[in-house]
């Protein structure tokens, strides 16, 4: 025999609270899973060397740079902004022309377009997979996270070399840039801190 649901006041209170819990456990495994999502990403491609992920900061002797003059390679800039990140988000150029070994800076730009404080993290990707080891960043908006108050406009540099040993057959690199919301990891820093603070 079929159970009846419990029509009481008490069991109506008691079935809308477990109703409750559970969306309320839902909401925040969802909030946790787009929370891990960047990391997760990170690991990923370290791991696969996938989708043409590039690395951390380039350290090198500026005077020990020598440009390989005789061939020039170019360098398209893409930008796009991931599902529900409402910021603005382009580069100064296109495109660039460089010769191998040549350090070179392009600026991007981002504007937060709401009437409130929020935090993006670009991710860079680049294509063709086989320029990523050759392609070297010193200086990119990439290695941190950018915090934009209400209407704020940002200009973001980025220095990179194209390494001469850049396979010949290589004439053109695609690099893009997919900027991420992590708004939400930035409130739950500040909770955190706030619920240490107050032991």
């Amino acid at each position: 025999m079929t159970q009846q649901p419990d029509s009481s006041p008490a069991g109506q209170r008691a079935g809308i609270k477990k109703t409750l819990r559970q969306t309320g456990l839902i909401v925040v495994g969802m909030g946790a899973f787009a929370w891990a999502l960047i990391p997760l990403y990170d690991l990923f491609c370290e791991i696969t060397g996938l989708n043409g992920k590039t690395g951390g900061p380039y350290v090198f002797e500026e005077a020990s740079i020598v440009p390989d003059t005789s061939r020039l390679v170019k360098v398209n800039f893409i930008t796009n902004t991931n599902q529900g990140m409402v910021w603005d988000f382009w580069p100064e150029k296109g495109a660039v022309r460089v010769h191998p070994g040549e350090l070179k800076e392009v600026n991007f730009y981002v504007k937060n377009t709401t009437d409130k404080v929020m935090m993006g993290q670009a991710i860079p990707s680049l294509v063709p997979v086989s320029a990523t080891q050759f392609f070297h960043k010193t200086e990119c908006f990439c290695f941190n996270q950018q915090i934009l108050q209400p209407g704020e406009k940002m200009e973001m540099p980025m220095r990179f070399i194209v390494g001469r040993e850049l396979p010949k057959n290589v004439q053109s690199i695609n690099l893009s840039y997919a900027l991420f919301d992590v708004t939400d990891s930035m409130t739950q820093v500040a909770a955190s801190g706030a619920a240490s603070g107050g032991r």
